[in-house]
């Protein structure tokens, strides 16, 4: 089954709204026409509203880095599903490692947050992936296998086939390392096949499996070569238009 390749920026702390407005404009000039390729930025929450916006009517999707699993209540400094959807962004990334490390969110907690994105039409982004010691104790597949379990725990194949995996190695993100093209498509391959074991080959064969980790244009094409991987999740080089434009033609034809 052919997948079209998806290319998401993940902007995590950056960006004031004026930065975003610039930032917005340069991607969409710059990858004007480029075909066979999805792109999705994912701003901070300040600048959702500002991307948004700026995008109308554009082929590149805006999404949120984060939520809270909760519709509202008393959780000071969170965003709910309905506030996401209310500003008009599409999908949400969950899981994240940075997520998991930092703030503490465990696999259930992930898993919750999956059910209610889908409950209020988000596309969940789902991320696993194993740290530097667990790779180096042949954990890597128990561990991305226990996150995507639990992850898609109560998930049927149907509202499955929208969600997107990101295979992001923890040893991998933001220190210039990259899984080779051969480790990646290893897990990749991997993941697809639990996917069929939970949900028919059919939908694993549909469902899109991004690889994050320090990917930039001059790996891009040589990553995307592999018959699992299906697009990147971009961390640093989603913050400078040129660098994410050059992975999205890399990619695109």
């Amino acid at each position: 089954m052919s997948r079209t390749p998806l290319i998401t920026g993940n902007w995590k702390m950056h960006k004031t709204l004026a930065a975003t407005r610039t930032l917005v404009a340069e991607l969409d000039t710059a990858i004007d026409g480029v075909a066979g390729v999805d792109a999705a930025v994912a701003p901070p929450f300040t600048a959702l509203e500002t991307a948004v916006s700026a995008l109308q009517g554009k082929s590149i999707a805006v999404g949120a880095q984060n939520m809270n699993e909760a519709e509202e209540g008393a959780f000071t400094g969170e965003i709910s599903p309905v506030m996401l959807t209310d500003v008009g962004v599409s999908f949400v990334i969950l899981g994240h490692s940075e997520r998991r490390a930092i703030f503490g969110e465990d696999d259930e907690l992930v898993g919750r947050k999956v059910r209610s994105a889908l409950a209020h039409d988000l596309q969940p982004y789902l991320c696993c992936g194993e740290t530097r010691e667990q790779r180096e104790a042949n954990e890597t597949i128990a561990v991305v296998r226990r996150q995507l379990q639990a992850g898609l725990d109560g998930i049927d194949a149907h509202r499955a086939a929208g969600i997107v995996v990101a295979y992001e190695p923890v040893w991998a993100i933001g220190t210039g390392l990259t899984a080779t093209p051969e480790q990646a498509q290893a897990v990749h391959a991997d993941i697809r096949a639990l996917l069929a074991e939970l949900f028919g080959g059919s939908t694993a064969a549909a469902m899109r499996i991004q690889y994050g980790g320090s990917v930039k244009p001059g790996n891009a094409a040589e990553l995307m070569s592999q018959p699992d991987i299906d697009g990147a999740l971009v961390g640093g080089a989603s913050l400078d238009a040129d660098s994410f434009a050059g992975i999205v033609r890399a990619v695109g034809s």
